[in-house]
This record gives structure tokens, sequence and C-alpha cells, in this order.
């Protein structure tokens, strides 16, 4: 059994190694002290030392090193090279499953995180932290958009998870399977719209330009 030197760590590294003990504690305790001290306890960190890594064991400090932690853990179990032999759907889809499949066991404690992010005063970093893990899923994707798209492509992606996420709190199926159900459908629509969108847009590259036309008029080529 690998044992962590929590002395060594630094407060960035500390606070990833302990966040998924915290969210184990926080089915009971919710994302507070009591979850925090709990986490110590059952990782074998020395509590003084978690409360330095957290001070105040602010909530949402504790939330974003928990999606810190998955991040980092996704991208360690499908690089972008595993994922690039198969369609963009299926990469996308697989991302997105393996963050819902992290966290099957303590949907209690993702229900209590949501209600958290959910405070007026926590929006704004909750759409910051779903930015930046749907900028993480399609940079894994390999995407390279780095007009519009890569900005609609991140706000999209970040919408479906939310919302698959507010599904899966509340799913007692089977193997949560209305919820990848429900991610699938989502996907599938999404891809439908690009889909249309690229065939929109190269229809009006195929048309011809009316302000080219009338330049032609007035003065002809020679």
């Amino acid at each position: 059994m690998i044992t962590t030197d929590f002395a060594d760590l630094t407060l960035d590294e500390l606070r990833i190694a302990l966040a998924p003990d915290i969210a184990a504690s926080a089915i009971f305790d919710g994302w507070s002290q009591a979850a925090l001290v709990a986490a110590a306890e059952m990782a074998g960190c020395d509590v003084d030392i978690a409360r330095l890594a957290f001070p105040g064991a602010k909530p949402m400090d504790m939330i974003e090193a928990w999606i810190t932690s998955v991040d980092s853990a996704m991208a360690a179990e499908w690089p972008a090279e595993r994922l690039a032999t198969s369609k963009i759907r299926e990469r996308i889809r697989t991302l997105v499953a393996f963050r819902l499949h992290a966290v099957a066991h303590i949907d209690e404690a993702v229900r209590r995180a949501l209600a958290v992010m959910a405070q007026p005063q926590n929006a704004p970093r909750a759409l910051k932290l779903g930015w930046r893990s749907a900028d993480i899923m399609w940079r894994l994707a390999g995407d390279t958009a780095t007009d519009y798209n890569h900005y609609s492509k991140r706000a999209i992606l970040a919408g479906i998870y939310s919302a698959t996420l507010a599904v899966f709190v509340n799913d007692d199926s089977e193997g949560k399977a209305d919820t990848h159900a429900f991610l699938d459908r989502r996907i599938d629509g999404v891809m439908r719209f690009e889909k249309a969108k690229a065939q929109l847009l190269n229809k009006d590259r195929e048309l011809p330009s009316l302000t080219r036309f009338l330049g032609r008029l007035r003065y002809p080529a020679r």
C-alpha cells in the first residue's frame, strides 16, 4: 500500500490529494468542517495540515478541489492519444461517462455540491468550473477550434454536463441507465445541430455574392 507524506506536498497538491476523501465524507457531513476532518483522518493526514489547505473549510474551495481531482483523473485515464481513434461524439461521451462513473458511489455528495454551487454567491465560480471542465474535455477530444466555435462548443458541453448531473442525482435506475440515455440524447441532438449548421455555412459559401456581382456590373473586367 502506497502512503502519502502529506507534509511534503504543496498546498495545491494537498487539496487534490484530500479532495476524494472529502467528497466521500460529504455524503454524511455535507461540504463542511466535519467532512474535512473526517477526510484527513481517513487519509492519515494531520488535521491541522488539512485545515491549512482549506482555510475556514469553505464549501466551494473543497468542491473546486474535488472537481479538479476528477479533471485530473479523467485526463490520466483518457489522454488525447487514447481517444484519437474514436469519433468526436464517442470521445465526448466517453469523457462525460468517465466523470459520471467516478462519482457514481457518492451521488449524495454530488447532490449537496450542486446545491452549494447553485447558491447565488457561488454561481459565477460554478460557471467557471463548469467551463474549465468542458474545456479540458474538448482538448482531450482533440478540438483545435480558435474561432467562435471554441466558445460555443464549451458552453454547450458545460450545459449538457450540468443537465446530466441534475438527472444523475435523481436517477434510481439500474446502473444509472436513465442518466446515460439522457446523455446520449443530448449529445445526439448537439451532433445533429452541428451537422445542420455546417451544411448551412457551406451553402452560404456557395451562394453568389450580390455585392461582388453588382461590383462587376459597375466595374467590368478589362
